[in-house]
């Protein structure tokens, strides 16, 4: 593992270590405080089956906030990965709706066999809640879960969503809850950004949104990556280019009618931007869906390499591997 330094530039201070787990919003940027775990603790007021699980990672998670409401529905498991998930399923089996919860990388890897045989192929009514998504941590590849969505898009039975921001979390779970059938949620934890509101948006499972038109290129994008790719519109509107947005939550099942509508119109360059490896994730799938339905615009992939990353603060982090808002708006001037 390769740690990636920052060299200080002229009027900004060094970033230290704790921006390797730092936040991913902007200075200044308004944020809320651990949506997941206050809007799970929302649900549980009003069903009794709900459950929270986790793998020692409570305080990771925002579980914790669960946990203090409701001890009695609040399981820790330990470092025991495998037990979470068996016992989630159990649960299940019994009628509660367990929301287990550990790091991404523990889930699509360490896990992956028992979310599979005991949750998936049962089709279990449980909801996988993962924290540290792609690139959200700079602590290296042990925690760098880059490859989540295409372990878990490949899983039969298994919807898989990566949510935006705080506003999107928000609804994001009673829409899960709502919904019969094991979910991998890509997680958002701590002081999350705050972006979706200022669009009137409105979470649906299942459905692509079109955030903003434009006539140029058009911006397919999940997670963190559609809130880079709106921070983006001003650097690319500086020079002349008039971009869409379409935010895409749902990776499977993926909404085909949107994307084929949009994408299909002529004229744009097609840009699917993801906090997730190149290979199997919200790219591959749009580019499939496209290549079978017989539209071939313009296409162009902003996705983590397929390597193993490294090391390191966070922003330079993203820097280096092309999902920086910066990054974002550089590369699409220049494909165009």
């Amino acid at each position: 593992m390769k740690t990636v330094r920052s060299a200080p530039q002229p009027g900004k201070a060094r970033l230290t270590t704790s921006a390797m787990i730092a936040s991913i919003a902007a200075e200044g940027q308004k944020t809320k405080p651990a949506p997941f775990g206050r809007a799970l603790v929302e649900l549980a007021r009003s069903r009794s089956d709900v459950v929270g699980m986790t793998a020692d990672l409570g305080k990771y998670t925002d579980l914790h906030i669960f946990a203090k409401e409701f001890p009695d529905r609040y399981y820790q498991m330990g470092m025991a990965e495998q037990l979470l998930f068996g016992a989630a399923s159990g649960l299940a089996a019994e009628g509660f709706m367990p929301f287990a919860t550990t790091y991404a990388v523990f889930a699509s890897r360490r896990a992956y066999d028992f979310i599979h045989q005991t949750i998936a192929e049962e089709d279990r009514n449980v909801k996988i809640v993962c924290a540290l998504p792609g690139l959200t941590s700079g602590y290296g590849p042990s925690h760098q879960a880059a490859e989540d969505l295409a372990l878990f898009r490949a899983m039969p039975n298994m919807t898989v969503i990566d949510p935006c921001d705080a506003h999107e979390i928000e609804q994001l779970v009673p829409a899960i809850a709502a919904h019969q059938g094991p979910v991998y949620m890509r997680l958002l934890r701590g002081q999350v950004p705050v972006v979706l509101d200022e669009y009137d948006y409105k979470f649906e499972l299942g459905k692509a949104k079109l955030i903003r038109d434009g006539k140029d290129v058009l911006i397919i994008s999940s997670g963190i990556m559609t809130m880079r790719a709106l921070e983006a519109l001003q650097a690319l509107k500086d020079d002349r280019v008039d971009a869409a947005v379409l935010h895409v939550p749902t990776i499977k099942p993926l909404d085909a009618e949107t994307i084929l509508r949009e994408a299909g119109k002529s004229g744009r360059l097609v840009v699917v931007a993801e906090n997730h490896t190149t290979i199997g994730g919200l790219g591959e799938a749009v580019a499939a869906l496209l290549m079978r339905s017989g539209v071939h615009p313009p296409f162009r992939q902003i996705a983590l390499p397929d390597e193993f990353l490294d090391a390191g603060a966070l922003p330079t982090l993203h820097d280096r591997y092309g999902i920086s808002t910066a990054e974002v708006a550089r590369q699409i001037k220049q494909w165009l």
